[in-house]
C-alpha cells in the first residue's frame, strides 16, 4: 500500500492508493505556503498512516522538480522554491519518497488506468489557471534535462508586444484562469471601465453567457478555442503523438469538447500541410479519464516504478 498527495495551490490532496491504482480513505487539507508548515502537514498526513503497511509515498507538486527531488519551481507556493522535498521528508518519516510534476503525474496516471492504456507516445495537456503538460515516449515520461519538459503554458502563440511577451503565451491566452476567464475580465472592463464586480472566474459561467447572446462571451471564447487549437497544432508536428489527453475540469464538459474539436478541424484543415495529411496522419484529442485522483495515481505509480 502506498500513501498518495497531490499538492496544489489551496489543497492538498492525499489517500490510499494500492497495487491496482484504487485510491481510498481520501481527504484533504488547506495548503499552507510557509515553508516549514507545509512540510509539517506533510508529515502529519504521512504519520496518519502508520498503522498501514506503507511502502513509500507518492507526491505530485506544481513546478519544475528535478528527477532528484529538488524543487526548482512550485508553481504559487514560493517558499518551496529550492528546496529538496525529496531529501527534506525522508529524513522524517523514514519511507521512500518520490515527487513529480502535477501535469506528468495526470500524463502516466492515465497511462497505468485511465485513456492512455493503448498508448505509447502521447501528450497530456492539463488546462487549468494556467497549462501544465506531460510527454510520454515510448511509455516513459520525459521530463527533459532540467526538469522542464512539459511546460506548455510558456509556448507563444502570437505576435510578440513590446512589453512582457508572456502575455501571448499558451497560459495567458488558453488556460482557463489565467486565459479564458482573464481575457474576459479585460474585456469587460474595457467595455465598461466604471464596472463594479465584473470579474469572473468560472469558464462554464462565460460559456452561459455567450449561450444568452452576450457579445463579449462570445468574442473572448471564439478566441479561447482558436488559441487552444493554435497550441494543440503547434504540439502535434513537434512531437507526432498517438494522442493528445486534455485534463482539467473543462475536459469533462461535453459542449467544451465538441467545439475545441469543431475549431480544431477548422484550423487543421486551413493549414496546407496538416490538411495533406488528414487521411494518413490523425491525432485524436481525449479527456482524460481520471480526474481529481490523477495527481495521486501517477505520484504513486512513479514510486512504484522507481523502487
Amino acid at each position: 500500500m502506498f500513501i498518495g498527495i497531490d499538492i496544489g495551490g489551496t489543497t492538498i490532496k492525499y489517500g490510499l492508493v494500492d497495487d491496482q491504482g484504487r485510491v481510498s480513505t481520501k481527504n484533504s487539507v488547506q495548503t499552507s505556503h510557509i515553508k516549514d508548515d507545509l512540510i509539517h502537514q506533510l508529515v502529519t498526513i504521512i504519520d496518519n498512516y502508520k498503522d498501514e503497511e506503507i511502502d513509500g509515498v507518492g507526491i505530485s507538486a506544481p513546478g519544475i522538480i528535478q528527477k532528484n527531488g529538488l524543487m526548482t519551481t512550485a508553481g504559487s507556493i514560493h517558499s518551496l522554491y529550492g528546496t529538496n522535498l525529496k531529501m527534506v521528508l525522508e529524513e522524517k518519516v523514514n519511507l521512500p519518497i518520490s515527487i513529480i510534476n502535477d501535469a506528468n503525474a495526470v500524463a502516466i496516471a492515465e497511462k497505468w488506468i485511465g485513456n492512455a492504456k493503448d498508448f505509447e507516445n502521447y501528450l497530456c495537456v492539463v488546462l487549468g489557471t494556467g497549462i501544465g503538460g506531460g510527454i510520454v515516449i515510448d511509455g516513459k515520461l520525459f521530463s527533459g534535462a532540467h526538469g522542464m519538459a512539459g511546460e506548455f503554458g510558456w509556448m507563444l502563440i502570437d505576435r510578440l508586444p513590446k512589453e512582457d511577451i508572456e502575455k501571448v503565451s499558451y497560459n495567458q491566452r488558453a488556460a482557463v484562469v489565467g486565459g479564458l476567464c482573464h481575457q474576459y475580465n479585460l474585456k469587460k472592463h474595457l467595455e465598461n471601465l466604471e464596472a463594479e464586480d465584473v470579474d469572473v472566474y468560472d469558464a462554464f459561467e462565460i460559456m452561459n453567457r455567450a449561450k444568452n447572446g452576450e457579445k463579449v462571451a462570445q468574442s473572448v471564447l471564439e478566441q479561447f478555442y482558436t488559441d487552444l487549437s493554435v497550441g494543440l497544432m503547434n504540439l502535434m508536428c513537434n512531437f507526432d503523438p498517438e494522442a493528445i489527453l486534455i485534463g482539467g475540469g473543462i475536459s469533462e464538459n461535453e459542449e467544451f469538447s465538441n467545439q475545441l474539436k469543431q475549431r480544431l478541424e477548422e484550423l487543421l484543415s486551413k493549414h496546407e500541410s496538416f490538411h495533406r495529411l488528414k487521411n494518413i496522419i490523425q491525432i485524436p484529442i481525449i479527456p482524460t479519464k481520471l480526474q481529481n485522483d490523477a495527481g495521486m495515481i501517477g505520484a504513486v505509480y512513479t514510486l512504484k516504478q522507481f523502487l
